[in-house]
Order: structure tokens, then sequence, then C-alpha cells
């Protein structure tokens, strides 16, 4: 196994934190990754190390940027809750209202917050698309319009993996006054006043800092066989969701179709920002403190953002899953700090959140994908580094 430093800062009495990331690499197979954590606004821990490209050996760099699937759902909720707060949406009218054509097919009523909150029906659509079509995004858009409920509406809640996030973008051009698509939002109301990087639709011109998503390694167990036939299987919700019928993987898994410059390019805000650990820590933190003189959302935002929506069994990730409006709450399948505490996890392993009682804003990217349906060891690690450092 290949040795490799760790770069960064940690504040005084944060040292817990770097010694959690670097266990990460003795202990789980780390390849490449980054940590961040911000309390009340101060950035407290800046690590990174390992591979951004183990192909051809390029190291981890302070701006490596990584593809964090779908972490990228809490920012563009993060995005609502700024609208809202600007009285241009309210969670609990009908998408309809705002967005007429969504209303087809026996989905008039559905609201914004049942929309977010994964019980709409929608996890996948029953038209068959090319990827090039997924990634030209108007054809999906228009596929999710025309989509029965795949399930009647109080019939539990399922995973919209992939089409939460054309759900959520296409809702956000509609309400913003300007028109804007969400990367659009994003950089001029997020990521320019916080001076980080976000992107959903990288520029080339970034495309070099991106480091290369490897595959989780197959099951190695009955039991993870099993597990990954029940959520991924054939014919499953599982695989629906998270492949849209099996346009968004090849033969050879996912990291090839997500490492292409094609996916990186399109919009897809549930699965593909593209950020850096510095830069989602900076964000989540803005959600509950100011950073650099910016916040995001107010206390009441957050609040009403947080209340619970749904918990239980989920019928697209065969786990219980707790969920308010967009973010993930803590629980089993992605444990956080405290009870309080938001953000979303994306495939793999990446996390993002806030944490209101203590002012924490947190944000771990990697490539090495896991394949731990519940919380992954690596950021349990980093949560109980963050809480011993509190």
């Amino acid at each position: 196994m290949v040795e490799h430093a760790v770069h960064g800062t940690v504040a005084p009495g944060w040292e817990r934190v770097r010694d959690a990331f670097a266990a990460n690499f003795e202990l789980h197979d780390e390849v490449g990754a980054a940590f961040a954590v911000y309390q009340h606004g101060e950035l407290k821990a800046d690590l990174w190390g390992g591979c951004a490209d183990q192909a051809n050996g390029v190291e981890w760099s302070n701006d490596t940027l990584q593809l964090v699937f779908s972490t990228t759902k809490g920012i563009a909720a993060i995005c609502t809750g700024m609208l809202a707060q600007e009285g241009l949406l309210d969670f609990d009218a009908t998408v309809a209202s705002y967005w007429p054509e969504f209303g087809q097919n026996g989905k008039a009523d559905f609201t914004v917050r049942q929309m977010m909150s994964h019980q709409c029906g929608l996890a996948a659509i029953d038209a068959q698309l090319s990827r090039t079509e997924v990634l030209s995004v108007t054809p999906v858009v228009k596929a999710l319009e025309a989509q029965a409920p795949l399930w009647a509406f109080g019939d539990g809640h399922g995973y919209h993996a992939l089409t939460y996030g054309w759900l959520v973008g296409e809702l956000i051009t509609r309400i913003d006054p300007a028109g804007r698509r969400i990367n659009q939002f994003i950089q001029e109301e997020i990521a320019g006043p916080l001076d980080v990087d976000f992107w959903i639709g990288l520029p080339e011109a970034e495309e070099h800092r991106t480091a290369k998503l490897l595959d989780q390694p197959p099951p190695a167990t009955q039991e993870e066989i099993e597990m990954m036939l029940a959520v991924l299987g054939p014919g499953t919700m599982g695989f629906r969701a998270l492949t849209l019928d099996g346009a968004m993987v090849s033969d050879a898994g996912f990291a090839p179709v997500w490492n292409s410059r094609e996916n990186h390019a399109s919009e897809i805000p549930a699965a593909n920002g593209i950020t850096t650990a510095r830069s989602l820590a900076a964000i989540y933190g803005a959600t509950v403190a100011e950073v650099g003189g910016t916040r995001l959302l107010n206390p009441d935002t957050v609040a009403d953002m947080t209340a619970e929506q749904v918990r239980g069994p989920d019928k697209t990730l065969v786990s219980d899953s707790r969920f308010g409006t967009g973010f993930m709450l803590t629980g089993e399948f992605t444990p956080l700090l405290n009870e309080g505490s938001f953000g979303h996890a994306g495939a793999g392993g990446s996390l993002g959140y806030a944490d209101p009682e203590t002012g924490i804003g947190y944000g771990y990217v990697m490539n090495q994908m896991g394949g731990h349906i519940t919380g992954d060891p690596r950021t349990i690690g980093l949560n109980e580094a963050v809480r011993a450092s509190l």
C-alpha cells in the first residue's frame, strides 16, 4: 500500500480531526480525499491527501475538485431555501402553481415539500431515454412532466436518486425572476459571494483539476451480494432510480460514466456537483452562521426545511431513510453530528452537512467509492473526531 502524507491545517484543539482523516488511509483503503470543517464561520480544519488520479500518479492538491454525487442535492435544497426567504417560493404550494406542465397525469396536487421529500412517485421514468438525451436535460424534464406517479401518494417514500435534481432544477428556473438555470444561480448567489468552487455543469477550463472516481470494490460476502441485488438488482426501484433504467451506467461500472467530460458538463442537480471539501464546508457553514460576511439561510428557513417529512422504509434504498425538505436528517442511513444536523450524503461516501447547535459546516469528498448502504466508516470517524473536538 502506498502511503500518502496528510496536508493542510487544523486549529488548536482540532488535532483529532487530522488523526481521523489520516486513519481513513490506514484503515479504510482511502485513495484520495479532502476534509474541512467550519465552526461559527471560522475554518477549523482544511485537510487533503492521497492520489487524485491513481492511474497516472497525480497527487491530491489543495484545489483538487471532486464529483460528489448526491451530496449535490443538499446544495440544490439550499437554493430553494434562498428563494423561499425572498418570498418567491412557498414549500406548501403545489409544484404545478409554479410549473404548470408538471401537473399532468395525476400530479396537480403535489406540493413542493412533498416533491422535495421523495413522496411523489417520480423516482424513475417510463420513457426510455438514451444517455445523450438525459445529458441534454430537456428530454428528461419533459418526461417527468408527462410521467404518472409510480406509487400512490401516501404509500410511502422512495429516494428520487437522479430525478430529484431535474425536478428541483426546473422549479428553480421557473421561480427565479431572471429565469436562471441552477448552475448560474449557484455561481451568482452562493459560489461568488462565498468565493468557493461548486458547479453543476463544470467549465471545461476546470476539468484538469477534477479527481478520478474509482468504483467500489465488488461485494465480498454473500450478505453483501444479497444486499446489492436488493438495492440494484434488475427491475428494482433502486436500479431504475440510480441509473435511469441503465442509461447512466456502463458495463464497466459507474465511475467510467461519471468521470466523463460529458457527465461533468451536463446539469444533473441530483448528482454531478463538483466541488472541494473546503467549499462544501463553507457553504454549509454559511447556512448556520456568517462565513466571510455571507449567510445563506436564516434560522427560520433552517427550522422549516429540517422539520421531518418522512421516516422509515425507503422504496428505492431498501433501508430506512429520513428527510426534511430537500435535506437528509441524521439517522442510521446517514449519521450526522446531532439530532438537528442536516445535509446530504453522496454515493460512495461524500458528505456535506451543517449543525445549527454547534455552528458546524462539514465537507468530505473522496474518489474511492465505498460500498456501504448505511453510514460510511470514514465519515463516522470524522464525525466522532469533530464531536470530540467540540
